[in-house]
């Protein structure tokens, strides 16, 4: 069987970058069950609830769904475990200093695979208030109105 190469994405968490400010990103590996493997390489996951909670000097994902896998037996995995994260002792130290801080927290951006291991992108993130969100949406729409205009004077010229 040929070894996989490149990034693959397998789930996205659109809903954090929403509602947070993104301060720092961190890729960690992840301790997975064969049919969890199995389950992201079927491309199905959700990240949406996810947080990371730091407990003893070991850093844990929790609350993130991956369904079980449907060929799998009595050996299926829980959809909703906890994971161990594999991350350097000073990151960890560094995300549960960070975390610990108010308004602050851990939350999962992606889960991917990079050259056949499942990683995942963790970020250190500040909660925005309901203003910063109507902001950010009002640039989009207002960036996204630009370049409609420009791609019709574009057609015209």
């Amino acid at each position: 069987m040929a070894k996989e190469t490149g990034r693959k994405l397998v789930a996205s968490n659109k809903k954090a970058r929403h509602d947070f400010h993104i301060d720092e990103t961190f890729e960690a590996g992840l301790v997975l069950t064969g049919t969890e493997v199995k389950a992201l390489r079927a491309g199905r996951a959700s990240l949406v609830d996810g947080y990371v909670d730091v407990d003893r000097g070991e850093a844990w994902l929790e609350n993130v769904y991956i369904p079980e896998y449907t060929e799998g037996t009595w050996t299926n995995h829980a959809p909703r475990r906890k994971r161990k994260l594999l991350l350097h002792r000073r990151q960890i130290e560094e995300l549960d200093r960070e975390s610990s801080a108010k308004g602050h927290t851990i939350v999962p951006l992606a889960l991917y695979f990079v050259d056949g291991r499942a990683k995942v992108e963790i970020a250190l993130a500040r909660g925005k208030k309901e203003y910063d969100k109507r902001h950010a949406l009002r640039e989009r729409q207002e960036l996204r109105e630009a370049q409609a205009a420009m791609s019709v004077r574009k057609q015209r010229a």
